[in-house]
């Protein structure tokens, strides 16, 4: 047994610390002494080098080793031919013993993934002969070309992998995201399901992901609730999150939220999905929960993009839009993929009027997630924002035809339509048939309130708010039925409606300032005393916001750090 057998002895057990101080030793004796060493064993000693420099995640160091191997490997493949000619048994052996050449390839190219180098990652797995590619080769190349818009060979390969493994569940969720059909994937797992015992259920779990990937949000729910009905997978974790994603998806918070506490009570360090969940949170206007959720899972790994968008969340509903970009900034970073980052970056650069850059965002959550509205949503607004009706009007229309007629897509189009005089009465019709398909959707609600308000239409529009609050209570719905019923004089059930919102979310500052209005005009005696505490109030939120402005640019200097764009 040689030094080297003892290097890659230690390697093997996971010693890496050890590996990287002695393997460098060694590579400059072999450098001061070219004979001290084989070819073979100078091969081995750089990879063992460059495996340990990898683990101590100095990734542009380790590719930098890894490389050097290879140069080293084609010397060895020179002399190894010259010996195989001669006879060499011995050096057949050796050769099969040394490590992969292929899996150097891989380590090169896992190392340019993390360093986001993504073109030379392809350059590296590119450079490996299809037939000697491993499936962990070929997935990896199959989500490289799909992030590259390379959408056909992403699909080949992905293909490939279920090939070799037709139980690749997330090779399968790859080919549907890239509109393959669910009937020509589950053709590629028929065997494998027939052949094995229990896995009846895997046909319906392709059909449920298909229709989550062509945008059938109902059709989804119904075949989830259908699989997770099913005793052997009852209280699954991963379906839960994925019916609480559609229902999200779907403009249903109530039951999204109630899916994501229980996926979250079964398992506790559960960080998938959450990023949704601190949104829908936050926006429901739960602010402390939010900040106990994003701590927990900050507890839990700060390396992923989930408690930092959930953070971003907090601080963008908390007005602190500053702060909001640079944790989306920070979520980015570690996941370039995270939707729910990218939708909070750009909602908080449209806050902060910088509608060009937030447009730039919410297109690339677009390209990501084509099947979710609110990445449409967030657009729309911005083009609204910059008084690009037209442009706003043909992304509602291109929405409406590619996913069809349902509540949501009625309510993105009328809400365009609803800012172009002309097409007001347009408006209505889409609103009044989001309505006749979901008499329970909050935006569609909100959306035909706000015209029958603009039309003076008061009992209507209590009419409308109060058969919408009779299966639910949301803060906005009880704010805007406080409004109408202040238009008709019943200031005091308004009251009611105010206070309602206000604890459905304390921080509705439109429920406080109504509340304040009618208690000013209730005593009109006391009004000028609560002006007067007004003025004095109003200092201290001059003082508040040159805070704010402080920490603007206290959070400007990381913002450029973390190059934001």
């Amino acid at each position: 047994m040689n030094v080297v057998d003892h290097v890659r002895d230690m390697a093997a057990a996971g010693l890496y610390s050890n590996v990287r101080i002695l393997s460098s030793l060694l590579l400059t004796m072999s450098n001061n002494n070219p004979e001290l060493f084989s070819p073979a064993q100078k091969y081995q000693l750089l990879v063992y080098h460059a495996d340990a420099i990898f683990h101590d995640k100095e990734y542009r160091n380790a590719a930098c080793k890894y490389s050097m191997a290879l140069q080293q490997k084609k010397v060895l493949n020179k002399t190894s031919k010259v010996r195989t000619s001669t006879g060499g048994a011995a050096a057949n052996i050796q050769a099969q013993s040394l490590p992969s050449e292929i899996e150097v390839k891989y380590k090169i190219a896992e190392c340019y993934t993390i360093l986001k180098l993504d073109k030379d990652a392809i350059a590296v797995l590119d450079g490996i002969p299809s037939r000697q590619r491993t499936p962990k080769i070929n997935m990896m190349l199959a989500n490289l070309y799909r992030k590259a818009g390379q959408e056909r060979s992403a699909v080949t390969s992905y293909k490939e992998v279920l090939r070799q493994c037709p139980l690749a569940l997330d090779a399968i969720i790859g080919l549907l995201s890239l509109s393959v059909k669910g009937a020509e994937v589950a053709s590629m797992t028929m065997d494998v399901i027939q052949s094995l015992p229990n896995l009846d259920w895997l046909s319906v779990w392709i059909k449920a992901y298909a229709f989550i990937h062509a945008g059938d949000n109902q059709r989804a729910i119904n075949t989830i609730c259908s699989l997770e009905k099913k005793s052997l997978l009852r209280d699954n974790v991963d379906l839960l999150v994925s019916l609480a994603d559609v229902y999200f998806r779907a403009g249903d918070t109530k039951n999204a939220i109630l899916k994501f506490e229980q996926a979250q009570m079964l398992d506790p360090y559960l960080i998938k999905g959450m990023d949704v969940y601190g949104y829908l949170m936050a926006r429901e206007g739960h602010l402390e929960d939010v900040e106990v959720l994003g701590g927990r899972l900050f507890n839990i790994s700060d390396q992923h993009a989930e408690p930092w968008v959930i953070s971003g969340c907090h601080s963008f509903y908390s007005k602190r839009y500053s702060r909001a970009l640079y944790l989306g900034a920070k979520a980015i970073q570690l996941n370039s993929n995270s939707v729910q980052a990218l939708l909070l970056k750009g909602a908080a650069l449209r806050n902060m009027n910088r509608v060009q850059e937030a447009i730039i965002h919410f297109r690339e959550a677009m390209r990501l997630a084509p099947c979710r509205l609110d990445c449409y949503e967030g657009l729309i607004d911005c083009y609204l924002a910059s008084n690009g009706i037209r442009e706003a009007m043909g992304m509602a229309n291109n929405i409406y035809k590619t996913l069809g007629a349902n509540a949501q897509t009625l309510t993105i189009l009328a809400t365009v339509c609803l800012e172009d005089p002309v097409t007001q009465e347009k408006a209505k019709a889409l609103l009044d048939k989001a309505l006749a398909q979901r008499p329970d959707y909050t935006k569609a609600v909100v959306k035909k309130a706000e015209l029958l308000n603009r039309e003076q239409k008061y009992e209507e529009g209590i009419a409308l708010l109060r058969n919408a609050l009779a299966n639910q209570s949301d803060c906005v719905l009880h704010r805007m039925l406080g409004d109408f019923l202040v238009a008709v004089n019943d200031y005091q059930e308004a009251m009611d409606q105010y206070s309602i919102a206000l604890s459905l979310d304390p921080n509705d500052q439109k429920s406080l300032e109504g509340m304040q209005k009618m208690e000013k005009e209730e005593s009109p005696t006391d009004a000028t005393v609560e002006l007067d505490g007004d003025d004095m109030e109003g200092s201290g939120e001059d003082g508040d916001l040159e805070g704010s402005d402080s920490e603007a640019a206290q959070w400007a200097d990381q913002e450029q750090w973390f190059g934001m764009q």
